[in-house]
């Protein structure tokens, strides 16, 4: 007997991924000083930012013997959907760490330094206390390294702030990363109000150090959102600007809603060096320490 199909059931259209524009490639990563660079942080235990977030410009960096120190450890409290770093329970911190920090920084002959690290909410200073002690030694070995620190939000404590301020790093980098209305999504254990007062209160406590922070397009958000979010960041007088292409490090991450084109990241450039920002670093490859010390050379 002959089966009839009275009705079809309708199947859902699959979603296609926007296919990555040439303007994104980045080369593969190798080369003498890369392979030096990978042994001394596995030598020294040390993790980076560079490996840990999947940044596709580790080649290059490496190469040019930059790396950017993840402290604190491997593992994140939190769970950002855009961020490839591990999340869960971490190890206790290794008090020890400033002084491999030091130790790699001496070794790799750095003019200027980024230390970041992974949120830890569960210390009660968020970890301060190392950045400021890495900070301690690192001038302490090689006094003429600028030092650039990229702290979490330390959820809001303020004197933690203040330990890390108190050790006088030369440039304190805080990223807002997206807009108001996409930022409980993409950062749900963080506040976009929040991270202003921190940039608010750096500037007002040690005027003297540069402040710095970054964001990432392509995640959902309109021009003029990020034209709002250049707006709020100069209300707080942040000096440095970075806009990169957001990149979904998995399928199971925040997806990718567009790629922004170079000519774009140009227009937002313009828009924030007329803003007031004293120096933009806005591109399809751009992160928060990509070529950092480019950002502050002037200032």
């Amino acid at each position: 007997m002959e089966t009839i199909t009275l009705f079809d059931t309708p199947q859902a259209a699959p979603v296609a991924k926007p296919r990555r524009p040439a303007w994104l490639k980045a080369r593969a990563p190798m080369g003498e000083n890369y392979e030096d660079v990978q042994e001394l942080m596995r030598d020294l235990d040390l993790h980076t930012v560079c490996e840990e977030a999947r940044c596709p410009n580790i080649g290059e960096c490496w190469n040019h013997r930059t790396a950017t120190f993840l402290l604190l450890g491997d593992t994140c409290t939190r769970g950002c959907r855009y961020c490839a770093i591990g999340k869960g329970k971490p190890k206790p911190l290794d008090e020890r760490e400033p002084e491999r920090i030091a130790e790699a920084v001496a070794h790799l002959q750095l003019k200027h330094v980024v230390l970041t690290a992974v949120n830890r909410d569960d210390q009660p200073d968020g970890g301060a206390h190392i950045f400021a002690e890495s900070i301690r030694l690192i001038r302490e070995r090689i006094p003429q390294c600028r030092v650039e620190v990229l702290i979490p939000d330390f959820d809001g404590n303020w004197e933690a702030l203040g330990t890390v301020l108190d050790a006088q790093p030369d440039v304190l980098n805080h990223n807002i990363e997206t807009v108001p209305r996409l930022f409980r999504r993409f950062r749900p254990r963080a506040g976009f109000e929040q991270s202003l007062e921190l940039l608010r209160l750096s500037r007002e406590l040690r005027p003297a150090i540069i402040t710095k922070s970054g964001m990432m397009v392509g995640a959902g958000e309109t021009d003029d959102e990020v034209l709002e979010v250049l707006d709020a960041l100069r209300r707080v007088d942040v000096d440095v600007l970075t806009i990169g292409q957001y990149l979904s490090p998995t399928g199971d991450h925040w997806p990718i809603d567009r790629y922004v084109t170079p000519e774009t990241f140009v227009w937002y450039k313009a828009e924030a060096l007329a803003r007031g920002f004293k120096h933009v670093e806005s591109g399809p490859l751009v992160r928060s320490s990509y070529h950092a010390h480019e950002h502050v050379a002037d200032l």
